[in-house]
């Protein structure tokens, strides 16, 4: 099964500096850099920042 990934344009990996190199997965909810491999996870916010 394939899941969609999202490209994030302008952004710069933080391990290898390269740009435009970074994919976000929202399923696994994680980014990965193509090129390193390098991922990170990612914290949603469920009430999308309705509340301070």
């Amino acid at each position: 099964m394939t899941t969609l990934a999202h490209f994030l344009d302008g952004l710069r990996c933080a391990t290898c500096h390269n740009l435009n190199v970074l994919w976000l997965d929202p399923v696994r909810a994680q980014v990965e850099c193509c090129e390193c491999g390098q991922t990170a996870l990612t914290v949603t916010d469920t009430d999308e920042g309705r509340t301070a």
